[in-house]
């Protein structure tokens, strides 16, 4: 199969490596000082918690011109840069599938008319971390938690879906076939936005937020209220399982969250990325306020937090 990993951030960069190492055909597309590092040093990988440094030279370009004709295009950057590389991905027809891994609880309709309903697939990473001085410091979320997530558009397991999924496993990524993205995707967004939000609120520290109980309380209440706009708007939570979130006593939600926001994994996937995507973290907070709003249920801990996310970039 030949892959082209459009976006070389973290993620890109570790599926593209991952993809490369697997014996796939497979191109990452870069841009800029990014590029240069790549070309230069290949892609350094870093895993977060263990410590394990490897390098991989993965082919590397700049641009997707309208000839090029890869078997899956897999769409891996920020939410706010979506729109930016939208005409390039039109414009490549010869391209038989294209997949988002992009936080999107807006729905899918630009995408779906930019690249075509027929080409376009839907996913999310099970991975995280952060870049600086071109070493990429990666962690692969545990499977219970996040697995690599696909999806057809209409939510059927199609064959293709069961084949790109055959793709991520043989390179090292558990998978999982959702059957509604745009329920995720929302569901998703519920609850990592009020954590980014938090996050920020707290002067952007995690630890500075696990000695707040004042922003744990505010955060707890956040994701009780995102919840119920989701049902409110019938959206099922999605994985069934994050309905323990608001399912078990506030008191130990605060206590699970202040200690995770201690621990290096916290500062990994949640901290440093929120740090790094600010522009990202605020369109979904903003994307979620629509949302809110459309319910007409009461969100005065969101519209908070909201607000503390304003703030933070205003004091910088």
């Amino acid at each position: 199969m030949k892959i082209l990993v459009y976006g070389a951030g973290v993620l890109g960069s570790l599926y593209a490596a991952r993809f490369f190492q697997s014996g796939y055909d497979v191109t990452l597309l870069a841009r800029g000082k990014r590029y240069d590092e790549i070309t230069q040093n290949g892609v350094i990988l870093e895993g977060a918690i263990s410590g394990e440094r490897m390098v991989c030279h993965v082919p590397v370009c700049q641009t997707l011109e309208p000839e090029d004709d890869y078997d899956l295009i897999v769409v891996l950057v920020r939410a706010d840069q979506v729109a930016g590389l939208l005409p390039s991905l039109s414009a490549n027809r010869r391209s038989k599938q294209i997949l988002f891994m992009v936080n999107n609880p807006g729905g899918y309709s630009e995408w779906s008319k930019a690249v075509g309903r027929e080409r376009l697939l839907l996913g999310f990473a099970g991975a995280g971390g952060t870049r600086q001085n071109g070493v990429v410091r990666y962690h692969v979320v545990s499977p219970l938690l996040q697995p690599t997530t696909l999806a057809e558009l209409d939510g059927r397991k199609t064959e293709r879906i069961k084949d790109i999924a055959s793709v991520f496993r043989i390179a090292g990524f558990a998978t999982a076939l959702c059957t509604n993205m745009e329920a995720w995707q929302k569901t998703h967004v519920a609850w990592v936005s009020p954590v980014a939000n938090a996050i920020l609120a707290a002067g952007g520290d995690g630890r500075a937020l696990s000695q707040r109980p004042d922003l744990l309380r505010l955060l707890v209440e956040s994701i009780h209220e995102s919840f119920a706009v989701l049902r409110r708007l019938k959206i099922p939570v999605t994985p069934s399982k994050l309905k323990s979130l608001t399912a078990m006593p506030k008191w130990l939600t605060r206590g699970i969250l202040k200690e995770w926001s201690k621990t290096s994994h916290f500062d990994t996937i949640a901290t440093r990325h929120t740090l790094a995507a600010y522009g990202e973290m605020k369109l979904l907070s903003q994307d979620f306020q629509t949302i809110a709003r459309s319910a007409k249920v009461p969100t005065p801990a969101l519209d908070q937090l909201h607000c503390y996310m304003l703030d933070w970039k205003q004091s910088k």
